[in-house]
């Protein structure tokens, strides 16, 4: 196999669609011992990812881990892919259909961690995310005789700023892996062997707005206009665990508080207002610009400006999901007392987003929650951005097993 180092530029090719899958018994639990013999080295590797955070747009010494670790496994390898983003390619044996795997690599920022913090830190689980992906790369490149089509892998710097994910696309990654589909996890408040699948709902987008005032009166006048925009919120940020337990509630309740809603931030500064917000769904846009605009120019002189679109929110295709969710019950290594999904009925949680949103726009795919979160722990160490979060280690394996399997299965038709 073709290896490309630096800053190469060799890509796998997509094979074409026939039926097929997994040679031999599709139960035979190669997968899951393969997944055993492997887990304590993935804890080990994410603990030394852990303890070497990057900044987003940083992930040089990350990004020479996950290039090591793919060619070890033979992997066709490209790095400095939109920045530091590394793409590994496994063909199967047989022909089939490309699907990708996503994990993002890059740690929180300072001014990012909940109550601030002095450096970056993996208080997102992207650790965790990396190490699952290559626990997944490694298990199929082991059973490469086993598996039809084509596996792309994308590590994507720069997620927490929103600007990893388009730095990939617009550098081709889906063009010339010709991906049909794509997948992630990513660590959630959710009892560890607990997947929470979104179909039909995702992560919420992004947009924001600048108000400019005039006048001796205009820093009075912005701290109203403030009060009134901030007022359009129709859900607040949690201030303590017991409202992040309610969060988490309330997202797996139909038509639950979070079904509809808008999360705002507005900010009075000497000659005007910044606001940030999101609302579900995302059409809703519209509705929010027409009314902080009104507001906005309710005051003499005032100028309103928002970016050209709004940042789009992520959305999961339902089928998808469902395919999914029925997959993860059927999956080896599951507690068989219990059910190991649970369906999210909203966008969650409706503070943050996610730039993966931008490759759904182009790919049917799934974006499910690993839970993460230690029995008898309190749910901030598993809430992301949270000084305490310390997810459960053995969701590693639990999510190497679900995604291997599930990535041979959309690699077949």
């Amino acid at each position: 196999m073709a290896v490309a180092a630096g800053g190469g530029s060799v890509w796998g090719t997509a094979g074409k669609a026939v039926a097929g899958g997994w040679r031999g018994p599709a139960g035979d639990g190669r997968p899951d011992a393969e997944v055993t013999r492997l887990e304590a080295g993935l804890i080990e590797l994410r603990r030394d990812l852990h303890r070497h955070p990057e900044l987003p747009g940083e992930e040089r010494r990350s990004a020479g881990v996950v290039a090591r670790e793919l060619r070890a496994a033979g992997l066709t390898v490209t790095t400095g892919v939109g920045g530091h983003g590394v793409v590994g390619v496994l063909h199967g044996t047989r022909p089939g259909r490309t699907v990708a795997y996503r994990a993002d690599m890059d740690a929180v920022p300072p001014k990012d961690i909940v109550g601030g913090g002095q450096a970056a830190a993996h208080l997102c689980g992207h650790d965790i995310h990396t190490t699952v992906a290559l626990g997944v790369a490694k298990v199929l490149a082991r059973l490469r005789q086993h598996l039809s089509g084509t596996v792309v892998f994308l590590f994507q710097p720069a997620e927490e700023s929103l600007s990893g994910a388009r730095a990939m696309i617009e550098a081709g990654v889906l063009e010339r892996t010709r991906v049909e589909e794509i997948h992630a996890l990513h660590c959630g408040p959710f009892p560890v062997g607990r997947f929470a699948v979104t179909g039909g709902y995702g992560m919420p987008g992004q947009d924001k707005a600048e108000v400019t005032l005039q006048g001796p009166d205009a820093p009075e006048s912005a701290r109203r206009l403030a009060a009134e925009i901030g007022a359009l919120a129709t859900v607040t940020p949690p201030q303590t665990p017991a409202d992040i337990e309610r969060m988490v509630t309330d997202a797996q309740t139909p038509d639950g508080p979070f079904a509809r809603f808008v999360a705002l931030r507005a900010s009075a500064q000497d000659t005007g207002v910044s606001v940030s917000y999101r609302c579900w769904p995302q059409e809703r846009y519209t509705e929010i610009r027409g009314e902080i605009r009104r507001l906005a120019t309710s005051y003499a002189g005032a100028a309103v400006s928002f970016p050209a679109e709004p940042f789009p929110a992520l959305v999961c295709p339902e089928p998808d999901a469902r395919a999914l969710a029925r997959h993860l019950r059927r999956a080896p290594g599951r507690d068989p007392g219990r059910d190991p999904v649970t369906m999210l009925h909203s966008a969650f949680p409706p503070f943050s987003g996610e730039d993966y949103a931008l490759y759904l726009d182009r790919v049917p795919g799934t974006y499910t929650f690993l839970g993460v979160r230690a029995p008898g722990a309190p749910v901030t160490t598993s809430y992301p951005h949270f000084p305490d979060f310390a997810p459960d280690e053995r969701s590693i394996g639990i999510g190497v097993r679900a995604m291997a399997g599930w990535l041979a299965q959309r690699s077949h038709r």
